[in-house]
């Protein structure tokens, strides 16, 4: 390499850098203006300090220029993103002019760096070398120059481990246990990510697609459940420089309320390309275009953990910090989701008329004044909850309104014929069985009322009403489908993506995948919304049983796809390659 060949490729660098400053440019009156002028006053001192070197033999700024091109990558990025931070983005075929040139100029930086070091430079020249070895400096001069030396090499080091995370690889703390059995809060695992199409920030240019995920890969990912614009992905940028500069204690990417935002996420993936999916009773269930059947996803049932008191391993199990439901409470949930696969709905449907008819009686013996007000019941009354803590007071209303036998007859037995539909307009496992729950509900608050109406009619000392066997019995049942409620969303899922208006089924798109975490009770993973709604068990009753419900599944572009995690390294007694992990001795 000769001194005339060195000055033809800083020239070169100088118009590489020259061409990415125009492509950032902007007319708009936000932070985007800072991008241009920052990456121009870049080429200038670029561009004087080479020209002190061949043009006047300023041996002096050859360490200047090793400072500009060991930076250059990094100022030329930041100018990217600051570019991209305002209001109005850029066009595609701008981003990838930049992604060019910004290339072309790390390139040649590192090109440059490789000759204009201290150990070649003096075979182009003698000088060169000479000026280029470390000074000798003593006193508070050489603590200076160390105090410096340490900040430059941080910097660096902090965007050199920046540019791996973005384009190669990032080392990733799993933040919750939601993964569990197969990983504990506090595991630290490697993400590779340039089979995943990383992207620049801010951008669409990246690496191309090469990783075809396939269900039960264990993915990182960015939250859908968050705003991905521009300005959310810079605070996201800044906190991640902001995170390695501070040596992990400052976390910038909090939501509004200030907490540490769940982005990105680690889940497996559950549901791929062309399915709809279907969970009941903790099974999940899958069907394509090729076949109408549901069938049933075996290998998900490998990997889904739905009581964590049955885990193996008992070095995972020791390291799990919280389990969702004690055992009782399992088995519980197990006995309502088989008695109400086994309720015989002709019998329900006798039952809850006779269960009317018996109420009208007792509504005669106990004959009262009748309030003007008549008795009515919207969402918020007939959630679980409210039916059953609320029965009591409930069956003191409906002796006392004037529609008090038309109402409770038409809410026990709305179910069995109504506008709606019926039991028989189910199209699915999960719609049959809700309806069910639905029916089972209702005949144990039904139960409850006209027993507390018995015992009004017979007027026994409160003693015996606390100790009435049959009541203490219905408040247990009524206690267990209260819990199951509450886990219903966490237990099961509708047909998604949800069938068209004409029932016509839908499929995940191209390109769009199902994720869940295999802690089930304990993941609020794509099944869920962050919000909370009043929703019917059924659309099939007008006078359908409520619950509170936050299920919203949704699916995850491959583009929010960050990679897949390769291997824990953390703890070293588990260290090894993801799969069954949690599962085994």
């Amino acid at each position: 390499m000769t001194q005339k060949k060195l000055s033809v490729l800083v020239l070169s660098m100088l118009i590489s850098t020259a061409l990415f400053s125009l492509t950032l440019l902007s007319f708009q009156a936000d932070i985007s203006l800072v991008a241009f002028p920052l990456s121009v006053l870049f080429v200038v001192l670029l561009y004087v300090v080479a020209y002190k070197i061949f043009a006047r033999d300023a041996v002096r700024a050859l360490s200047a220029l090793r400072v500009l091109l060991q930076y250059a990558p990094y100022i030329l990025l930041i100018a990217f993103v600051l570019r991209r931070a305002g209001d109005k983005g850029t066009f595609v075929f701008v981003d990838a002019l930049a992604v060019l040139f910004w290339l072309l100029a790390s390139a040649f930086s590192l090109v440059l760096l490789h000759y204009i070091h201290p150990k070649r430079a003096g075979a182009i020249n003698a000088r060169w070398g000479a000026a280029l070895l470390p000074k000798k400096h003593t006193g508070v001069l050489r603590l200076c120059f160390e105090a410096v030396s340490w900040v430059d090499a941080l910097v660096q080091a902090v965007f050199m481990v920046l540019l791996l995370n973005v384009f190669i690889v990032q080392l990733y703390e799993i933040p919750s246990e939601s993964m569990v059995p197969e990983f504990l809060i506090r595991d630290r695992v490697i993400v590779f990510k340039t089979a995943s199409g990383p992207r620049f920030p801010l951008s669409t240019i990246g690496l191309p697609y090469v990783k075809h995920y396939k269900r039960g890969d264990i993915v990182v990912f960015r939250n859908p459940h968050y705003e991905s614009d521009r300005h959310s992905e810079v605070r996201t940028f800044v906190s991640q420089i902001v995170y390695m500069i501070s040596l992990t204690t400052v976390n910038l990417n909090v939501d509004e309320k200030g907490e540490p935002k769940a982005d990105p996420l680690v889940k497996r993936v559950t549901g791929v390309p062309g399915e709809q999916l279907m969970m009941q009773d903790g099974v999940l269930y899958a069907r394509t275009q090729a076949s109408d059947d549901w069938q049933i996803v075996q290998e998900d049932a490998s990997w889904a953990a739905w009581n964590l008191h049955d885990v193996p391993s008992p070095s995972v199990k020791s390291g799990i910090q919280q389990f969702p439901l004690g055992q009782e409470e399992y088995e519980t949930m197990l006995r309502v989701e088989s008695e109400r696969n086994a309720l015989d709905m002709t019998s329900a449907a006798l039952e809850c008329q006779a269960l009317a008819a018996r109420f009208a009686s007792l509504s005669a013996t106990l004959a009262a004044e009748k309030a003007q007000v008549p008795f009515a019941a919207g969402e918020r009354e007939r959630l679980v909850y409210t039916l059953f803590s609320s029965a009591g007071s409930t069956t003191s209303k409906l002796l006392q309104a004037p529609n008090g036998n038309e109402w409770f007859s038409h809410f026990m037995t709305s179910w069995i014929q109504s506008e709606n539909g019926s039991y028989d307009s189910c199209d699915t496992l999960y719609e049959q069985a809700n309806f069910r729950l639905n029916v089972m509900i209702k005949m144990v608050f039904g139960k409850l009322v006209v027993r507390n109406a018995e015992l009004l009619a017979s007027r026994p000392s409160p003693a015996a009403w606390s100790a009435d066997a049959t009541l203490q019995s219905l408040l247990s049942q009524a206690e267990s489908l209260y819990m199951y409620a509450l886990l219903l969303d966490r237990r099961n899922m509708p047909a998604f993506p949800a069938n068209a208006e004409d029932g016509s089924p839908r499929y995940i798109p191209a390109d769009a995948y199902f994720m869940m975490g295999d802690n089930r009770f304990n993941s609020l993973d794509m099944r869920h919304s962050y919000d909370e709604w009043i929703a019917p068990l059924t659309p099939y009753d007008s006078q359908s049983v409520t619950y509170r419900t936050n299920m919203q599944p949704q699916y995850v572009d491959k583009s929010r796809i960050l990679g897949t995690t390769s291997y824990r390294f953390w703890p070293a007694a588990r260290m090894g390659f993801p799969g069954h992990t949690g599962f085994s001795q």
